[in-house]
């Protein structure tokens, strides 16, 4: 295996966008780059699964494809808030929120992308930076929900941190967001 395949093999990412290869190859000159990715996917050392998306194999990290395909971005929603038994119901889905809204099928798995506003998005208040990507903790999962759903129904509320939801709310700058938190929270206990 030459040192350029090496390297990719050597991350502990599971999933890589162009610009992830380019910083590990420190490959500056986007021609050669191209060419290079070209050359190890023909040779089956890389896998595409999107343009701009590969992967070393098939045992990749489908959370970690899913904030790899638009930055900024994090797991959040129902596939937090259903890790979390906030929600009961199974969605085949990752539940991402980011810069645009969007649903797309890679490898068979469908992901979500939620519009959240800049200022949310660029905030690290309730975001837990795993291993190769970022997710929602359970209360700032709840207020995206809420923030988008003002209606949403949920199952089981007890979790929830109240104190830690109003903290997280502030960097939303919404006003109907906090009266919705507290009627949320009045239905709850």
């Amino acid at each position: 295996m030459d040192n350029l395949i090496a390297k990719i093999y050597g991350s502990p990412k599971t999933v890589f966008n162009t610009k992830d290869i380019a910083l590990i190859w420190e490959e500056t000159n986007k021609n050669n780059l191209k060419s290079k990715i070209s050359y190890y996917v023909k040779n089956k050392d890389l896998i595409r699964l999107k343009n701009g998306v590969f992967v070393k194999d098939k045992n990749y990290n489908r959370q970690e494809l899913a904030t790899s395909i638009y930055t900024p971005s994090y797991i959040s929603f129902e596939t937090v808030l259903r890790e979390n038994g906030i929600i009961f119901q199974h969605y085949d889905t990752i539940f991402v929120a980011g810069e645009l809204s969007k649903n797309i099928l890679v490898d068979g798995q469908k992901i979500s992308f939620r519009k959240i506003k800049e200022v949310v998005i660029y905030n690290p208040l309730g975001i837990i930076n795993k291993t190769n990507y970022s997710t929602a903790i359970r209360e700032r999962a709840f207020l995206d929900m809420i923030y988008l759903f003002p209606q949403y129904y949920f199952d089981n509320l007890h979790s929830i941190d109240w104190q830690k939801c109003f903290e997280i709310a502030e960097i939303y700058q919404n006003k109907k967001l906090i009266e919705r938190l507290k009627k949320y929270q009045k239905d709850a206990q």
